[in-house]
This record gives structure tokens, C-alpha cells and sequence, in this order.
């Protein structure tokens, strides 16, 4: 089995319209729900193996602020640039080449590409709000089979929840 948490990044600020748009932080409301979450996570033991984040600094920060609750070192977070403005395509890719090590993954990153990727990989999920986490859980034995079959078990929560 395989579990994937697709998590879009905290609400962030636009109070700075000099910044450019991977540069934009979290406001307070992001930092408020992003460890909000991670503790939903923790209390369900859906703590990642691994947890891969796009560059953008609101997507970081989000990962850092949720990996802190969840017991697992932000130095071992893996930034991939390939999640920053990525078609839902180039995500699945890049969650197709983890292999066979790690069981559950957490992915954050942004919308529309998270949102369409979840509605592919189930119907039943057509948004993404801000911090909402989807899970997937799957049954096959690499990530590379991933999309291949319906999950077994799919979860939305979002910080309203």
C-alpha cells in the first residue's frame, strides 16, 4: 500500500506586490492552518516517509510549519523544482519516479495542478482550498504504478473541516 498526501500550500500574503510570485510568504491565517493540519495528520499516524515541497516559499514554508508537527526534519524535506507552475502531468512524473522506499509521501504545492491532480485521480475531489490535505491510499507496490487503478481509500480535509 501506498499513501500519497497532495497538500496545497497555506493561504499566503500579497500585501507585497513588489515580491515576485515564487517569493510570496504565508500570511497569518496560513501559518495558523498549516500546522492545524499537520496535527489532524499526526493524531490519524499519517506521518510522511518523505516529504517533497515546490520551491516557492509559500509551499516551503508550508511543508516546514507541517513537517515540525509531524516529527520529521525539515532539512530532509526534498524541494523539487519540477512542482513549481508544473502541469498535473509533470507532478505525476515526479511522483512516479519515487520507486519502490518510501510508503507514504507528502507532496506540496499548488493550484490548479494539485486540484486537477486529485480530480484525476478521483472524481470525488473537483477543489483544493488553501492547507486542504487529500489523501490516497493505494494498493500497488511502486510508485511508479500510480494512476494505473482507483485508490483504495480517498480523504479531503481542509482547514474548515
Amino acid at each position: 500500500m501506498r499513501t500519497l498526501l497532495l497538500v496545497r500550500h497555506a493561504k499566503s500574503s500579497r500585501d507585497d506586490p513588489a515580491l515576485f510570485d515564487r517569493e510570496r510568504p504565508l500570511n497569518e491565517r496560513g501559518k495558523r492552518d498549516a500546522p492545524k493540519m499537520a496535527k489532524r495528520l499526526a493524531k490519524r499516524d499519517l506521518q510522511p516517509d518523505l516529504i517533497l515541497s515546490s520551491p516557492a516559499v509559500r509551499a516551503l514554508t508550508t511543508a516546514q510549519l507541517m513537517a515540525e508537527k509531524l516529527d520529521y526534519k525539515a532539512m530532509d524535506i526534498v524541494v523539487d523544482d519540477r512542482l513549481y507552475a508544473a502541469a498535473p502531468e509533470a507532478v505525476l512524473k515526479v511522483i512516479r519516479e519515487l520507486g519502490d522506499k518510501p510508503k507514504r509521501v507528502m507532496l506540496v504545492g499548488h493550484n490548479p495542478e494539485l486540484a486537477e491532480l486529485a480530480h484525476r485521480l478521483s472524481d470525488g475531489i473537483t477543489d483544493m482550498p488553501t492547507c486542504a490535505v487529500a489523501e490516497f491510499v493505494f494498493d500497488v507496490k511502486s510508485w511508479s504504478e500510480l494512476g494505473q487503478q482507483e485508490p483504495a481509500k480517498v480523504k479531503l480535509q481542509t482547514p474548515k473541516d
